[in-house]
């Protein structure tokens, strides 16, 4: 009788299984037709993709106290680098910065992807953004994230020959920055503050990044490529504020709009965690007010003044302040970013001609063409 009933559960089990499956692949996100060329941007590089991990300390500068977590003399950085394998040479090296209450993990299939095709991808847990941060993530220290990706390079490129687990070298003349959300606010302090940024950067690139703060002054400082990539279903971050205006404050810059796309819709675990909700930002909103509290300037007053380019009066919207539009297919939203973030980097580091051309060709025109979700602007 027993074997009987678990038999019954056994074959109920399967079923459930059978059919899960088939909705999942059933739900799947539409992809771009096979003979396009947006296709072919979306398949892995040459390489295998490698991942270690290595704890980074730097014991120059402090982890302030946290919400009566008591403060360090030190500030500690879990990290990972992605690699291709069996690749020698010169490669370009890219540090990406996670969004508040995310993690260096956040986009994977981003990370692996520039590794198949030749990068070395650096991500760290910054001490007080992350979401194991101790008393909870907190972004008013992103003031002293600028430092950090420095501290990040620096690390990276101060690896010995047996402690690196990637073959070649990296090129000093080629190193790129991405960023997600906070992060993204990270980069673009990196990359452009007059007094914290890093000037070997040589591209940028934020995903969702914090912006509206900053006049055309406080990008004054550099004219290298940038590239903004944004959602107009964002809840978050109104994107008019943020996004829409980067190519008329940023020298050199491109965005590339996603109609419909979502905050949250950028993380890796979005598809299938998110694939059925009418937009997942409803999540993210409760989770980014409760880390900003109850003043969300409060976090960049120290940033710096209107002199360097920097007024918080510019943000005339307010954190999650925008609704909640209906987002796109997350699986979409990903396939779109994947592209851009390949191409746009491919366009400024690939060492081949051909290859940077036809990047930016896939860039500027394949995405708009196939997604018609995209816009491109330069």
């Amino acid at each position: 009788m027993i074997r009987k009933i678990l038999k019954r559960l056994g074959g109920a089990l399967v079923l459930l299984l059978v059919l899960a499956l088939v909705v999942y692949i059933a739900t799947g996100a539409q992809p771009p037709d096979p003979d396009s060329s947006s296709a072919n941007w979306l398949q892995g590089g040459p390489y295998a993709v490698g991942k270690a991990d290595f704890t980074f300390i730097d014991e120059s500068r402090p982890t302030s106290e946290n919400r009566g977590v008591a403060g360090k003399p030190e500030r500690t950085f879990p990290t990972t680098i992605w690699y291709p394998k069996d690749a020698d040479g010169a490669h370009p090296l890219i540090v990406h910065s996670h969004g508040i209450l995310s993690n260096r993990a956040e986009m994977p299939y981003l990370t692996e992807t520039l590794a198949s095709h030749g990068y070395i991808v650096v991500a760290a847990d910054y001490p007080l953004s992350s979401g194991t941060t101790e008393g909870g993530a907190t972004a008013s220290d992103v003031v002293n994230q600028p430092a950090d990706v420095s501290f990040l390079i620096d690390s990276v490129l101060a690896l010995s020959a047996d402690e690196k687990p990637f073959d070649g070298n990296i090129d000093q003349d080629r190193i790129g920055l991405s960023g997600y959300s906070l992060g993204g606010l990270t980069t673009n302090l990196a990359t452009y503050h007059v007094r914290l940024r890093d000037p070997r950067v040589s591209a940028a690139l934020t995903i969702a990044g914090l912006s509206a703060m900053f006049s055309p002054q406080f990008f004054a400082t550099t004219d290298i490529p940038y590239l903004a990539i944004a959602g107009t279903a964002d809840a978050l971050l109104a994107f008019q504020g943020h996004a829409a205006d980067i190519p008329a404050r940023v020298a050199n810059a491109s965005l590339v709009a996603i109609a419909g796309g979502s905050h949250l819709g950028f993380i890796g675990l979005a598809d299938p965690l998110f694939r059925f909700m009418n937009n997942p930002d409803t999540i993210g909103c409760e989770g980014v007010l409760a880390a900003v509290e109850d003043d969300p300037n409060a976090a960049f007053d120290a940033l710096g003044t209107v002199a360097e380019g920097i007024d918080l009066e510019r943000d005339s919207s307010a954190l999650c302040g925008q609704g909640f539009a209906e987002a796109i297919h997350p699986g979409r939203q990903r396939m779109i970013t994947q592209i851009a973030v390949l191409s746009f980097f491919e366009s400024v580091f690939n060492t081949d001609e051909t290859r940077r051309a036809a990047a930016q060709q896939q860039l500027s025109q394949g995405l708009a063409a196939d997604f018609d979700e995209v816009t491109f602007t330069h």
